[in-house]
């Protein structure tokens, strides 16, 4: 059976004019997590907000209790130099940092301003973030290969090891795009290998797809349209949650 289901929607459909207060209802309507997506004009080409934003609307949703607990803000770094921004956005509230794999060989520096020819690579990285407190993430773009991922997940230092692997079932940058159903052999091979990984898939998530998705293996859901553009949100939520449960219980 694979972990429990973990519904995250991303706030990035959300109305921007009342961010914090979207934020708490969505958690009132079932949520588990709320997806922050992070985007810097580089790694993608949208831009979207930073940890200023993340802060403010902190405030409106409790802290989890523990780790991958209700309330978690999955901070979902679509930026070229994510070492440089850990801890402001530790400072900020963020409770897990997810990186991409295809961003992490750059700028070692631990600050915005920071300036070094060092460079960072995905193992110390994922050291970094846990040693400033947070859960890791990292992310695969759809051009990249899971096997990427096999040295990080079976390190012998657990400080080295992601928290979570995200598969992005879209081309990272925008909301609304089209699910990548060629996608999910990575999330099968992972669940396979490591039955008790949390696997996120992001990208195209509704009632329509959540059923491939879950059956895939996936226990981490971010549906951003799916849920904010429903006219029942909280039983949007209900249902992604029960179709991950009804998969899981069949792996």
């Amino acid at each position: 059976m694979a972990p429990k289901a973990i519904i995250a929607p991303s706030i990035l459909s959300a109305d921007f004019a009342q961010l914090g207060a979207d934020c708490a209802r969505t958690m009132d309507q079932g949520a588990d997590w709320l997806h922050v997506d992070i985007m810097d004009g580089h790694f993608v080409p949208n831009i979207t907000f930073g940890a200023p934003v993340v802060a403010k609307i902190r405030r409106h949703v409790d802290r989890p209790a523990e780790n991958h607990g209700r309330g978690t803000f999955d901070c979902h770094m679509m930026i070229a130099e994510p070492k440089k921004w850990v801890k402001e956005f530790q400072k900020a509230g963020c409770d897990l940092y997810c990186f991409h794999y295809e961003a992490a060989f750059s700028s070692a520096a631990e600050s915005p301003e920071g300036k070094t020819d060092e460079k960072t690579n995905p193992k110390d990285l994922i050291r970094y973030i846990h040693d400033c407190g947070l859960l890791a993430g990292i992310a695969l773009k759809p051009m990249t290969g899971v096997e990427v991922l096999t040295e990080l997940l079976e390190s012998p230092d657990a400080k080295e090891r992601p928290d979570m692997v995200l598969i992005m079932t879209v081309e990272p940058g925008f909301g609304g795009q089209k699910f990548m159903a060629s996608e999910l052999p990575k999330v099968q091979a992972l669940r396979k290998k490591y039955p008790d990984l949390n696997i996120e898939v992001d990208g195209g998530l509704g009632p329509g797809t959540i059923g491939q998705a879950a059956e895939a293996g996936a226990n981490v859901i971010v549906a951003g349209s799916a849920v904010f553009g429903a006219q029942d949100p909280a039983e949007v939520i209900s249902l992604l949650r029960s179709s991950v449960n009804k998969a899981s219980a069949q792996l």
